[in-house]
């Protein structure tokens, strides 16, 4: 029998073994990253595919002309790296999935700034060349810088707030600390971000104290995303 090479006779099936590894991958995905700060659009012509599908952190979702279009060196006074991190694999015979971790640094003008991302890309090989064909990122959540505690105004927002009948929220000062709680649930700390504004640990959105005319506090408003649950004060 003559034996079948798959390299030689096209007609011949095997078990083909993938043309690409995680090290590459994420080497490819470095590579893309380390040309971001300084606008260089050739890795990202390299590696995604004419007709692939991106979708960043900010919502857009582009076609490869919108996201080379995007790609443009930080301004005078900014600079930055972005590193890849926690990367995890799936690699089929012609598909491959890359899931990974992005650490940026961005300097401006002196001042240095943090985020974190993650992305996950698609990669499929056409004709010998593997590619992205579409990609997503997303944003970890952070907390914002605390504010000043301004306890002596503590006072002025603790009570007790409805959002429906018997569907309620107390909020009451604890040392130096504002606590927000609602029944049968634990209570939280307030975290001040400015006058009037708190947030909680690890919970994106704001929790703003809202004042009628005369300047007393007269709801409490429970704001995610531009969007507000109002809990009126009953006491």
């Amino acid at each position: 029998m003559l034996l079948c090479l798959a390299v030689v006779f096209q007609g011949c099936r095997v078990s083909r073994q993938p043309t690409i590894t995680h090290d590459e991958l994420v080497r490819r995905t470095q590579e893309i990253m380390d040309a971001t700060a300084p606008g260089i659009p050739e890795p990202w012509k390299k590696y995604f595919a004419e007709d692939a599908m991106y979708f960043d952190e900010k919502g857009r979702a582009m076609d490869k002309a919108a996201l080379l279009k995007d790609v443009s060196p930080l301004p005078k006074g900014f600079s930055g790296s972005i590193k890849v991190l926690n990367a995890k694999s799936n690699i089929l015979r012609d598909t491959a999935v890359l899931s990974y971790d992005l650490d940026e640094t961005e300097i401006v003008y002196g001042q240095e700034l943090k985020a974190r991302y993650h992305g996950t890309d698609t990669w499929v090989q056409r004709n010998g060349q593997w590619q992205i064909i579409a990609g997503q990122m997303l944003r970890y959540y952070e907390d914002p810088a605390p504010g000043a505690n301004n306890s002596a105004d503590y006072k002025n927002y603790s009570g007790t707030y409805e959002l429906a009948p018997t569907i309620t929220r107390e909020v009451f000062i604890a040392g130096q600390d504002l606590m927000v709680q609602r029944a049968a649930r634990s209570a939280e700390t307030l975290i001040p971000e400015a006058q009037g504004i708190f947030f909680r640990k690890g919970v994106e959105g704001r929790i703003l104290f809202r004042r009628d005319a005369a300047g007393k506090v007269d709801a409490l408003i429970d704001r995610r995303n531009n969007e507000d649950i109002v809990w009126k004060r009953i006491s």
